[in-house]
């Protein structure tokens, strides 16, 4: 079993078998901000902060029976004791959360969140009724904003779906332009139907653009800089010479939405396509923006 689904039934094990989804959320927030490398992370989402990676833990360990998801949120029926297999370092993390907030209820713990992680209630749509105004604006001023208009390229190599999303909502992008030509991934939340749903949940618009991707028997031994180098060669005469339209419309997204990032695999710039189809678009007539790899 993932160590990070040991601390999911870890911690409904301490609060006595069951939580609410919402209160576990934020209980597991708390947990993971004390450890040294966090197994979860987390997005601003309408009611604060929100693992996907969790909630699919979650569903995938109600398959096995293992939990239950029902009407009053989250609870354990393995009846194994999990906390006992925890590292030293996160049994004394849940048992210090378990003594600080066992006893609050549901609004005190949204509350308690939302006034030490103001970044995670910028798109909550309950704020309003838990925090004062001043603490209303201490979380409208961790909304990120920029009138600039830049073209963004993105990878998600090495990174968590949260992690990923927290980068363009922190760069304030407002379109995600998927240019895979097969947006398949064995890494959770990069398929095209989950980073459709995951952007959209976080308030950013996801188009596909599966026209200037390359193809999957095109990447295959790419062992050193130079194979890279021979691929986007050819990327560059046959794709990009063939795929002007879609750079227009890429332009066009930039023009109209301000703030548009261009997303594929690799995290190295230099071994990704999107570096030769961004430099193709910022080559266009009428360019007159930024270019920012993040």
């Amino acid at each position: 079993m993932f160590y990070r689904r040991r601390i999911i039934l870890s911690l409904l094990q301490t609060f006595e078998g069951e939580l609410g989804k919402t209160k576990f959320q934020k209980l597991l927030l708390l947990f993971t901000q004390q450890q040294l490398k966090q197994d979860f992370h987390f997005v601003p989402y309408r009611y604060g902060c929100y693992s996907f990676q969790a909630a699919a833990d979650i569903s995938t360990m109600q398959k096995y029976g293992q939990l239950k998801i029902g009407n009053n949120g989250v609870k354990k029926i393995d009846p194994q004791d999990y906390v006992s297999t925890l590292k030293i370092e996160d049994k004394k993390i849940i048992n210090s959360i378990f003594l600080q907030h066992r006893n609050k209820s549901y609004s005190d713990l949204i509350k308690f969140t939302y006034q030490k992680y103001p970044y995670y209630a910028i798109h909550s749509e309950i704020a309003n009724r838990y925090l004062t105004d001043l603490e209303l604006e201490a979380v409208n001023n961790h909304v990120p904003f920029s009138n600039e208009t830049i073209l963004f390229t993105i990878g998600y190599e090495g990174v968590s779906l949260e992690e990923y999303l927290n980068k363009l909502i922190k760069e304030d992008v407002k379109v995600l332009v998927d240019v895979r030509n097969n947006p398949q991934s064995m890494k959770y939340g990069f398929t095209k139907s989950q980073l459709l749903n995951a952007t959209n949940s976080v308030g950013i618009e996801y188009i596909h653009f599966p026209e200037v991707g390359i193809v999957s028997n095109q990447r295959q031994e790419l062992n050193t800089q130079e194979d890279y180098d021979k691929l986007f060669s050819k990327y560059i005469k046959e794709t990009l010479s063939q795929t002007k339209n879609s750079q227009e419309k890429i332009l066009e997204l930039v023009m109209t939405k301000k703030r548009v990032a261009l997303t594929c695999f690799e995290a190295n710039i230099c071994q990704c396509h999107r570096k030769h189809l961004a430099e193709a678009v910022i080559s266009l007539p009428n360019w007159n923006y930024k270019l920012k790899h993040i």
